[in-house]
């Protein structure tokens, strides 16, 4: 061979393996541009002094004559025509000069194209796509569908592995022109000759309801360029199809099976009558009414019902519904409970069944009647003593009543009855708790209150009233049952003492004697008061202490002793108490006369009052001296001219003696406290009366008739009446808030105090000062009520504590 034959070849393998790049030293390299079922197109690198190119393909494997074609050297990609489909090629360059010598050759190996193929038809089953059937050719690995629209504003290739096959994301109701080219590994073969598809109509979009339970309603929008529409329907279950064509784009489906599936299948058809997609909605229909509605009072005992029903079929749910709101729901179990009613209602119960089409229509209302409600209120009366009644409130839907009384002690009362009254007895003493039970077709309400009452306290018993001293009564008394404290109550006209005591003794003091009280024990506790019930006893006081007023001496021995009579009826009795001995008088009045009193004594009077009731204190005593007694013996002796001496003998209960001498010419006075007196000045051939008087120990009498008076500007004058001695006299006033002191000359009955308080009681003492100068003390006390009534002046009474007359 020459020397075009003679170049070293360096072969190099490429990416995949399936094609090697031969070149010379000299750099001439080759590659396959494209193949096609009948061409192979080569692309190479120029080469120096090369003035053409040759390109040559020999079968590989096949005894066929090789192809080459020549190409100027100013080309640098040519095409060898001509080929076998789906044959292997050794593709070999040759660079040559103008002599026609080899400068470089490379060479390459590939496969041509598999043979066209060719569409046997193309249709649209869908909206979105067009399926291609075609004749598949040997050697194809795989086929390439090409889809361009009219408009060229749409161009797809979709690779298939071979017939038939799709090409997706097409619009609807589109025209497409398709063709098809086979491939392997060389390349595509040329495209197919083309058809020309139009895409179908999109399938409506089906929407469905089912108003009720026989009925399914189906709509949809208009699908545009659709003329007919078709709807096919299956019952789940059943192989039984029913189509329907129209040209609404709504239908209703009726007479169907209640909680039934049905699946309706939507197409739509273009004007050339081709079925476009198609779309699949099932739909149930609405539960049938539940029936079996039993309704009963829920087991648990609370203010509820359990409603059950039969199954239904289709049913997802229940809902039970009362016909003032209250419902319960159950998914799985025929029954539910409804637990927050109240009592005394009347419920129509109604049961729904629903799935995912909606509700059925409610079942037939069955009535229930809630228990009733314990009454609102309850109070006990207790009209009489002993005899009480439960009452209560009416209550709705009520048939009777039952009330229950249980006593402390245990005992129970009941009553049943279809008022609102129950009466029973309740005795003193004891707590009783009421309640109430209303009743119905239902049942028993709950328990209501329970209403605690409590009787009063029994009265005491064995009360025993006894007076214990002349203005105090101790009384006695059995405890009874209930009884927390004991009340007892002094009354009469114008007072009420009280004494509270937890014991069954009580002791009322302080009392206004000669008084008769009514005495009531009553008996108290903190829950139900007093006993108001309890019966009274009636006690007297002693009689009130009488105050000696004034002793009188009517004779020389004889006394009237003259009291005050604060008693409504008293026997008075008066004690002369001397040392020797002692003289009574009684009187029914207010004096008494004592006779025969001796000379020279003194005695300490009192007084008591006595009735039925008892007797009073003694008064406060008073004393009394009798006038002395007069000496037995008396003589007169001249002793000078001018000077007689009297002498006589001692006197029972003188203390002091006192001679005159007494004659038309003169006076003569002698006090002395011996059996004797001299007296002088006296006249000679005078005749002379000798005078001798005994005077007692005190010297003086207490003034009787003590009296007191009101003047003008708070002036208070003390008047009394004298005894027949002449003596000085000293009168004490004494106030709650001042004391007052009056001395008047000797010889006068009456002295004046001023700025006196008005408003008070004042006592009076009106005393003789003795000898001494010292102060009497048994005279006695009056008390005056001074008011302070400016139009009243004058005397002020007594012991009356009254106003000014």
């Amino acid at each position: 061979m020459g020397p075009k034959y003679s170049i070293l070849f360096k072969c190099i393998l490429l990416s995949t393996g399936l094609c090697k790049i031969c070149s010379a030293q000299n750099d001439l390299s080759v590659s396959v541009f494209t193949v096609t079922s009948k061409s192979m197109t080569v692309q190479w690198s120029g080469v120096s002094g090369a003035s053409s190119y040759k390109v040559t393909a020999t079968p590989k494997s096949s005894p066929e004559t090789p192809v080459f074609a020549q190409f100027s050297k100013n080309t640098a990609m040519g095409s060898v025509s001509s080929l076998s489909p789906n044959t292997v090629y050794i593709m070999r360059v040759e660079a040559m000069d103008n002599s026609i010598n080899v400068l470089s050759s490379a060479e390459t190996e590939e496969t041509t194209a598999p043979e066209v193929p060719s569409i046997q038809q193309a249709y649209s089953k869908q909206s979105n796509s067009i399926t291609v059937e075609f004749g598949e050719v040997s050697g194809a690995t795989g086929y390439v569908l090409r889809a361009q629209s009219d408009d060229e504003e749409f161009f797809a290739e979709t690779s298939v592995r071979g017939s038939p096959g799709t090409v997706l994301n097409l619009q609807p109701y589109t025209t497409y022109t398709i063709s098809l080219m086979s491939v392997n590994r060389g390349g595509r073969s040329q495209p197919s000759l083309p058809v020309t598809t139009k895409t179908v109509v999109v399938a409506p979009a089906l929407n469905t309801t089912s108003p009720s339970n026989d009925t399914i309603v189906v709509t949809w929008e208009p699908v545009q360029h659709a003329v007919l529409y078709s709807l096919c329907i299956i019952k789940e279950g059943s192989d039984t199809r029913v189509k329907l064509n129209t040209t609404n784009t709504s239908v209703t489906l009726s007479n169907l099976e209640a909680g039934t599936t049905y699946c309706i299948k939507g197409t739509a058809l273009d004007p050339a009558g081709r079925v476009g997609d198609d779309l699949t909605m099932c739909q149930i229909t609405r539960p049938p009414i539940p029936v079996e509605i039993h309704v009963t009072l829920s087991p648990t005992r609370t203010i509820g019902m359990a409603v059950s029903w039969g199954m239904v079929r289709g049913a997802d749910y229940y809902v039970a519904s009362t016909s003032i709101g209250h419902n319960c729901t159950s998914n799985v179990e025929l029954y539910c409970t409804i637990s927050t009613l109240n009592c005394s209602q009347i419920h129509y119960v109604t049961v729904i069944a629903s799935n995912q089409a909606g509700p059925s229509g409610p079942s037939s209302p069955q009535e229930f009647l809630t228990f009733p409600c314990p009454p609102e209120e309850i109070w006990v009366e207790e009209p009489n003593p002993g005899n009480c009644s439960v009452r209560w409130t009416n209550v709705t839907f009520a048939d009777f009543y039952i009330a229950y009384v249980k006593r402390d002690d245990g005992s129970e009362q009941q009553c049943n009855t279809t008022s609102t009254v129950c009466y029973f007895s309740c005795p003193c003493g004891y707590t009783f708790f009421s309640s109430v039970f209303s009743y119905n077709q239902a049942g028993p309400s709950t328990p209501g209150a329970v209403l605690k009452y409590t009787t009063v306290p029994c009265c005491p018993e064995d009360v025993s009233v006894s007076l214990i001293s002349t203005e105090t009564l101790e009384i006695n008394w059995t405890p009874v049952r209930g009884a927390e404290l004991y009340e007892t109550i002094a009354s009469d006209r114008s007072e009420v003492i009280l004494c509270n005591d937890t014991e069954p003794v009580c002791a009322l003091s302080d009392l206004t004697c000669d008084r008769q009280y009514s005495v009531v024990v009553r008996s108290c506790s903190e829950i139900s008061g007093c006993n108001v019930s309890c019966r009274a006893h009636n006690q007297e006081t002693a009689p009130c202490a009488p105050e000696i007023l004034n002793i009188t001496q009517k004779a020389l021995s004889h006394y009237t002793i003259q009291w005050s009579a604060a008693n409504t009826q008293a026997n008075y009795t008066v004690s002369v108490a001397g040392q020797v001995d002692t003289r009574t008088c009684q009187s029914r009045g207010t004096f008494c006369e004592v006779p025969d009193l001796p000379c020279g004594t003194s005695y300490e009077v009192s007084a008591y009052a006595t009735t039925a009731a008892g007797r009073s204190l003694p008064s406060y005593s008073v004393p009394l001296e009798t006038q002395p007694c007069c000496p037995q013996n008396l003589t007169v002796e001249q002793i000078t001219q001018s000077m007689t001496q009297v002498t006589w003998s001692a006197a029972t209960g003188a203390w002091s003696y006192i001679t005159s001498l007494t004659s038309a010419k003169g006076y003569a006075k002698c006090h002395a406290v011996d059996t004797y007196c001299i007296m002088g000045c006296i006249t000679c051939g005078t005749n002379y009366t000798v005078n001798l008087e005994a005077i007692s120990r005190t010297g003086a009498c207490c003034p009787s008739s003590v009296r007191l008076y009101r003047n003008t500007d708070n002036k208070l004058r003390v008047f009394w009446r004298s005894s027949s001695n002449p003596n000085n006299y000293v009168a004490d006033i004494y106030g709650s808030g001042s004391n007052y002191t009056c001395s008047p000359p000797m010889g006068s009955s009456s002295c004046d105090v001023s700025e006196i308080t008005c408003g008070d009681v004042y006592t009076v003492v009106v005393a003789p000062l003795s000898q001494d100068g010292s102060k009497i003390k048994f005279c006695p006390r009056r008390m005056y009520s001074v008011s302070c009534s400016g139009n009243n002046l004058g005397m002020v009474i007594y012991r009356g504590k009254r106003s000014i007359d």
